[in-house]
């Protein structure tokens, strides 16, 4: 064989080499797309679901009441204001029950005010709403609310009345000592025995009884 025959034999090999690089090339890129798109399909398809599952229940949830809007007056806070997080408000003793009439479903950023008439609850990402004192049943810890799971005792849950329903609320807040103060305050008031202010910095308790007071005298 000639030398001129091994070169052009090289070359051909070369070319096709390079023929069959290019082609892995575009199969690597078609099955790129493809998966791209499955994925995308498959996103799309579980966000429309859940959003088929939040207007379904909503619309279930449709005979629930409004929350009350917080009176003009909130009186004297009970406790300094708590910032942190809304997580949700589900059927009472059910975390899993999202109730999400009235934008009550919406997590957001969260002040949560305190005061003898009640729990003023304001949130950026939605309407603010207020419990009236009657409403409330009592506050606990938990680790769990509206799906969405904390380490032990991370959640502090608000349960009060809207209507016929029981709900439980599912707050924390950005400074989780103040968690104490707020589950003995909340439950003192929905018993009938407002505790009373002593103090406004923030994480601290700030909270003493009448009684307390009065044994102080």
């Amino acid at each position: 064989m000639s030398i001129g025959s091994i070169g052009g034999t090289a070359l051909l090999l070369a070319e096709g080499a390079e023929v069959e690089k290019k082609s892995a090339e575009v199969s690597d890129w078609g099955q790129y797309l493809l998966w791209t798109g499955v994925f995308a399909a498959f996103v799309l398809g579980t966000y429309l679901l859940m959003w088929r599952a939040w207007k379904k229940r909503g619309r279930r949830q449709a005979g629930l009441p409004a929350p009350a809007d917080a009176p003009a007056d909130l009186g004297t806070p009970l406790l300094p204001t708590l910032t942190g997080r809304y997580f949700g408000s589900t059927s009472a003793g059910n975390w899993l029950d999202r109730i999400v009439a009235h934008g009550l479903g919406t997590r957001s950023a969260v002040e949560a005010t305190l005061t003898e008439k009640g729990l003023r609850v304001d949130r950026p990402a939605a309407a603010g709403f207020f419990i009236p004192a009657a409403d409330l049943a009592g506050a606990r810890f938990e680790k769990a609310a509206a799906g969405k799971v904390l380490p032990e005792g991370g959640l502090l849950v608000v349960t009060w009345t809207l209507g016929d329903t029981r709900i439980d609320t599912g707050l924390r807040s950005d400074h989780v000592a103040d968690h104490d103060a707020w589950v003995d305050a909340v439950t003192r008031l929905a018993a009938g025995d407002a505790p009373a202010l002593t103090g406004t910095k923030t994480g601290t308790n700030s909270i003493t009884s009448t009684n307390q007071e009065g044994t102080q005298q």
